[in-house]
């Protein structure tokens, strides 16, 4: 997408967040809406800090990531302001003279030092809704989150504008390039730190810029959910490689995981296959008016019905999830929100003026309660994983006979399979922002 087209969303992406600003700032009684960028963190008993993150509020506004002591205010029928610090230094690297096709917009007032924004935000601090953390605070201007403001922005950060879709699709392309480099060198050979490298590079982001740690696992380690212990040595082995890495462009983030055998013949991939293809199926399903819950549901069945075919598993897939077996075997949920973070805000929320729709009995780990809508953009990863303890349980729960332990133990080695995506919900066909990425990169 070239600068006039994404200028031109912008545009129309800014008029949708003062709507959204007028009405919150009405429900709470307010007269300014005033975000600040964030602060940076200083670790206890040292003069180093943490990794700047900035207030996903601050971002949603502005396509700055890099830009702490910074604050946004916004008053109803009044041209927004940028209150853009920008300090004398020469310990660090100075954000760059403000730029880019939100400028225009705004009105810009360049600070050297953080207190010098005490002068130029609004002047009744109790007039204003303040979002962010407590150390933004300075002087009277102390963080208050209101509800009623939080609750409706956040519900309707589920709905992305076509700005945001777009950010989002090259936030995809950037990924894939990070993933077929990770592939590459899981087949020549290389550790878990070596691939991790190789993803880093091909993204051209480090640790810090990715939307969180890169997780890559070979063999057993694909067992554990969230592995990011990178291994420095590579087996002498590598039977099975699982990566759940993403990018960030502009503040929002993507989140895609596949799973390879090194056997690209044998049982492992076609279990793999058989995900994928059920992977593909789920991700068909996010269509307006669709309770994720109930897909959430339908991937358990559809996961144990591939169990039982591979002989895995000898009872019924509708056993399987009515006992807790399949519970077992694909223990968290189908997936989540993804946006400005990677587990997006209101997955839960009941409606814009607060509620929580409370997850199914069993399933404590959905983090997806909602009825889909179009502009909503969802996680679709289902997995099959072999973990020692969940199955140990299993057979402390009484449940023995109904698993193949024979079976378990010839995939045990490979660890576990997950197969990610990221799904546009509209008002007709789903738009799969994924694999369009992966079929462009090759």
């Amino acid at each position: 997408m070239n600068a006039p087209d994404i200028a031109a969303l912008y545009a129309s992406h800014l008029a949708e967040l003062k709507r959204r600003a007028d009405e919150a700032l009405a429900r709470g009684g307010f007269d300014h809406l005033v975000v600040p960028s964030g602060t940076q963190h200083w670790q206890v008993f040292d003069d180093r800090d943490y990794p700047y993150a900035v207030n996903p509020q601050f971002k949603h506004w502005l396509p700055l990531t890099k830009l702490p002591y910074s604050w946004l205010v916004y008053t109803p029928g009044q041209r927004p302001q940028v209150i853009y610090y920008q300090p004398h230094d020469y310990w660090h690297v100075v954000p760059d003279a403000p730029n880019g096709w939100w400028v225009e917009h705004f009105d810009v007032l360049i600070i050297r030092k953080p207190e010098e924004a005490l002068g130029l935000l609004p002047k009744a601090a109790g007039r204003c809704a303040i979002l962010g953390e407590p150390q933004s605070a300075l002087g009277d201007y102390i963080p208050n989150n209101p509800e009623p403001v939080i609750n409706y922005l956040e519900y309707q950060r589920s709905y992305k504008t076509p700005y945001e879709v777009a950010l989002m699709r090259e936030a995809q392309r950037l990924a894939v390039r990070g993933h077929r480099a990770a592939e590459a060198a899981f087949r020549s050979g290389a550790s878990e730190f070596e691939i991790h490298m190789a993803y880093c590079s091909a993204v051209g982001q480090d640790a810090n810029e990715l939307p969180y740690g890169n997780i890559i696992g070979l063999n057993e380690h694909a067992a554990v959910l969230h592995y990011m212990d990178l291994g420095r040595t590579a087996p002498a082995q590598s039977r099975s490689f699982l990566i759940d890495a993403g990018a960030s462009h502009r503040g929002y983030a993507s989140d895609i995981t596949r799973t390879y055998a090194a056997d690209r013949s044998g049982e492992f991939q076609a279990l793999i296959d058989a995900v994928d293809a059920a992977q593909v199926k789920m991700g068909k399903s996010v269509r307006a008016g669709v309770d994720y819950k109930q897909l959430h549901v339908d991937a358990h069945l559809q996961l144990m019905a591939i169990l039982k075919d591979f002989g895995v598993i000898k009872v019924s897939p509708e056993a399987a999830l009515a006992s807790g077996v399949s519970a077992a075997f694909f223990p968290h949920g189908l997936g989540h929100p993804i946006g400005l973070q990677v587990h997006d805000v209101a997955g839960f929320a009941a409606s814009d003026r607060g509620g929580r729709i409370e997850r199914p009995a069993g399933h404590p780990y959905l983090r997806m309660t909602r009825v889909l809508e179009p502009g909503m953009v969802v996680t679709i990863e289902p997995g099959l994983y072999f973990i020692d303890m969940l199955l140990d349980e299993l057979k402390q729960n009484g449940h023995a006979d109904s698993v193949d332990w024979a079976r378990v133990d010839a995939f045990r080695p490979y660890g576990g399979i997950r197969i990610e995506d990221e799904v546009l919900c509209t008002d007709g066909e789903p738009q799969n922002l994924t694999r369009p990425a992966f079929a462009e990169a090759a």
